[in-house]
């Protein structure tokens, strides 16, 4: 995550002694769709999702941290996406200078790595909470909030390499500037090796197979349950971020490892890595779908008719308030009167 092995790859590279053009033309158009959706919904479900976070925060359970911390990772991500946009509806031509280049490149890995590190720290707050539920009642939020800060400490700490390291923006094809592209064969195979092998296994093997060892736990021990309601919302839970790794984080990291042998040379067919090179184009845009689906955890997961409630409370006029208040104790007035003169009429003819 924090090294240029998360590049998006170039559009013509060297590898071996040939030079092998690695052509996707549908790229173009396929980045500035697929990235122009996500923005519009995500930033629209994310900033929604921190706002209905923040107007429950009082009660909110102390995992809720990692569900916090999650919709602000992703709103960072979409902000940075119209950068992205440009770059690619422009044919892959950088202008934004050396520094946005680092910045969207960073926040891009940060988005796919933190946000698995935050669905595994959730999946594990799960598992605690059904397994050892006496041990779960002595965490409190700021154990949570620990967690989470220890979490983005370690991202930014890595990361800080890329940032104040050499440019990352270089000559592309048809006299473009790549941002994070175009690297050459010895960075491939000397620096940039270990990074890859420590991402794939530290940021996506170990926590996905965490995620996939503790639903089957968690769900069979909330099964032998009563609360059904609690139930139905922790296996909700560990079942959407289960979905998204598949959709999303699986098919990235797949064609990423195939990509890095590629680069390497273990791979050296002509038609098999031009296969792999469009292949990872379209898991480099479907992985940032993951900003969209994420928003499902919180409002599936927790009681969305509070939260309706409340967003229709805060946004509701308060004239319309005072008037139905005034009418209601019109009529009620009215009402008191009446039975007042009706039960004087009876005392009357009895």
């Amino acid at each position: 995550m924090a090294d240029i092995s998360w590049t998006e790859g170039a559009s013509n590279e060297t590898v071996g002694d040939a030079r092998s053009e690695l052509e996707a033309g549908f790229q173009y158009c396929l980045f500035t769709v697929i990235y122009s959706i996500v923005f519009v919904l995500g930033l629209t479900e994310n900033v929604l999702a921190l706002y209905l976070l923040s107007c429950r925060a009082k009660d909110a359970s102390p995992s809720s941290v990692y569900l916090i911390n999650l919709a602000l990772v992703d709103t960072l991500f979409v902000c940075m996406l119209p950068f992205k946009i440009h770059y690619h509806l422009n044919w892959n031509d950088w202008i934004f200078g050396d520094v946005a280049c680092r910045v969207t490149g960073t926040l891009y890995y940060i988005n796919i790595y933190l946000s698995i590190a935050f669905f595994t720290c959730i999946c594990l707050d799960r598992y605690v909470a059904a397994l050892h539920p006496f041990a779960y009642l002595r965490l409190r939020a700021t154990h949570h909030l620990l967690v989470a800060t220890a979490l983005w400490v370690l991202a930014l700490g890595v990361t800080l390499p890329l940032i104040l390291g050499g440019p990352l923006h270089n000559g592309g094809v048809r006299n473009t500037t790549a941002c994070f592209e175009n690297f050459p064969l010895s960075s491939w195979t000397r620096r940039m090796a270990p990074y890859n092998v420590l991402a794939l296994v530290f940021g996506f093997v170990i926590p996905f197979s965490i995620i996939l060892v503790s639903y089957p736990l968690v769900a069979k021990r909330i099964s032998q349950t009563k609360h059904s309601v609690r139930r139905r919302k922790a296996l909700r839970t560990i079942c959407i971020i289960l979905v998204i790794c598949t959709l999303c984080f699986l098919p990235y990291h797949l064609t990423h490892l195939l990509h890095f042998l590629m680069r390497v040379q273990l791979i050296q067919n002509k038609s098999f890595t031009d296969l792999i090179y469009k292949m990872r184009r379209v898991t480099l845009a479907l992985v940032s779908f993951n900003c969209c689906l994420n928003p499902l955890l919180y409002y599936l997961t927790s009681s969305s008719k509070q939260w309706l409630l409340k967003f229709r409370l805060r946004f509701r006029s308060k004239t319309v308030y005072t008037i139905c208040d005034q009418k209601l104790g019109e009529s009620f007035g009215v009402y008191q009167l009446q039975q007042r003169q009706g039960n004087k009429h009876r005392g009357g003819t009895n």
